[in-house]
């Protein structure tokens, strides 16, 4: 009986997974809005994606990888290098490079379809919001499908398609954390105003103070550990080029004009800004393949002389996992829920990230006969975020955190080794100086131009 019970149980919860976002004919589905409730279970397919990667790249799963008829060939064909390269660590590499092609193709796939989708009147907008079980059939079909393409020059031409998609995904990051932090900013600042202002204020100027603690204990670590008096010119320039945006975009935000244009821009904004962009420049000279100027945090704790071999540099030896990828992996966990549940007032971002103001849209939730609350079509009037951009935004994520698993490493097809590369500094470094030239945009450009309309 109990399980006849649990099997109608199922029965009635299959709707959600062929039928739509709304699930009004679902009393499993929880109270929420379509629109959220959408990205949600995008962003978990992501997420998913991104666990299969991360288990295909712990040690020992390169034997079970090694069992696929083929998988571990094509090296072997080049002359003088036949069983001179670590083909374990070759082949979780390539299963990271397939399983995020699988997912940046599958977004950017329903990216094209959902160009200019309006309302949920748009027959496409039932894709959007439903047909989730088929959906991953389709995630899975392209998956499988990618393990089957010869690795040729494939891992190469990839690897530069990561890294333009990592740059713009960086930039896209910073604007989340802008927007939160205005989001942040604007709450904590409404709750002084209307209850206990010396506690909120005191925890708004306790967070601000920590933020640049923070980026200033950065700098000068940097400056210890990651440049040489005679060497690492590009990092000393980094280092002190991005110390001095930090201190013009928090003196701009402070501006009186700036703040009778932007009465929610602050310090506490400029503060998280300047901490994000000093993790971007660490992340950036960690990729230096330079040994001096980049010690692996082991040779530091253990205070072992950078110009001793580290085990990074002998060919084939990838250091998977390693501080700034873990670091990268949580704000990107951070920004990627952040996204899909986002409902932000802030118009120069909305504008950014194509989104509509947040609460535009009421409903929590309509109640039905059986005193059930079901999710809410909330866009039958607008979408509330483009359909298309969210995509784009998970495919760029997709791309991302191929980069990040595999440390930024750019594959060698003559020796089969994997190898840190200036490319990847200078991408994290110049989406660090976009994304503050944005923040600072989005200050100055009520001012510049006053006859614009920037609400």
């Amino acid at each position: 009986m109990g399980a006849c019970m649990a099997l109608c149980s199922l029965a009635s919860c299959a709707s959600c997974l062929c039928g739509s976002a709304p699930c009004l004919l679902c009393g499993c589905c929880p109270s929420s809005r379509n629109s959220t409730v959408t990205r949600l279970v995008f962003s978990f397919f992501l997420l998913l994606g991104t666990l299969v990667s991360v288990i295909m790249i712990l040690p020992g799963m390169e034997a079970q990888l090694q069992k696929i008829p083929g998988f571990c060939q094509g090296a072997s064909t080049i002359p003088g290098i036949e069983n001179q390269f670590n083909c374990d660590v070759i082949v979780g590499y390539k299963s990271v490079y397939r399983m995020c092609f699988a997912m940046t193709c599958f977004f950017f796939l329903f990216s094209a379809i959902m160009v200019s989708v309006q309302s949920s009147k748009d027959p496409r907008a039932a894709i959007q919001n439903g047909f989730w079980f088929f959906k991953f059939l389709i995630l899975v079909g392209i998956t499988v499908g990618a393990f089957f393409i010869p690795d040729g020059t494939f891992h190469t031409v990839w690897f530069y398609f990561g890294v333009v998609g990592s740059f713009i995904f960086i930039v896209i990051q910073l604007i989340l954390l802008i927007d939160f932090a205005h989001s942040w900013n604007k709450i904590w600042v409404g709750n002084a105003e209307e209850g206990n202002s010396k506690c909120w204020f005191a925890g708004l100027l306790s967070f601000t103070f920590l933020h640049y603690a923070l980026a200033f204990t950065s700098v000068v670590l940097f400056y210890i550990y990651y440049t040489q008096p005679n060497d690492c010119t590009e990092h000393k320039v980094f280092i002190s080029l991005n110390l001095i945006f930090s201190v013009i975009i928090s003196i701009v935000s402070i501006l009186p004009k700036v703040q009778e244009a932007q009465p929610q821009s602050g310090l506490l904004q400029a503060s998280l800004i300047s901490l994000y962009t000093m993790y971007v420049t660490w992340s950036a000279m960690t990729n230096n393949p330079n040994r001096k100027c980049n010690p692996s945090l082991l040779s530091l704790v253990s205070n072992v002389s950078s110009s001793e071999p580290t085990p990074t540099s002998a060919p084939g030896q990838v250091q998977w996992w390693d501080a700034q990828s873990i670091v990268g992996l949580v704000i990107f966990l951070f920004c990627t829920l952040y996204a899909s549940i986002r409902s932000s007032s802030n118009s120069q971002v909305n504008k950014l990230m194509q989104t509509e103001e947040g609460g535009s849209y009421g409903g929590e939730g309509e109640v039905g006969e059986d005193g059930v609350r079901r999710v809410v079509d909330n866009e039958e009037e607008g979408v509330t975020y483009s359909y298309s951009f969210f995509h784009f935004h998970l495919c760029l994520a997709s791309l991302y955190i191929m980069m990040t698993l595999t440390n930024w490493y750019q594959p060698d097809t003559t020796t089969q080794a994997m190898q840190s590369s200036m490319p990847a500094v200078w991408v994290k470094i110049s989406s660090s100086w976009l994304g503050l030239g944005l923040y600072l945009w989005t200050l100055l450009a009520p001012l510049m131009f006053p006859d614009r309309d920037f609400s």
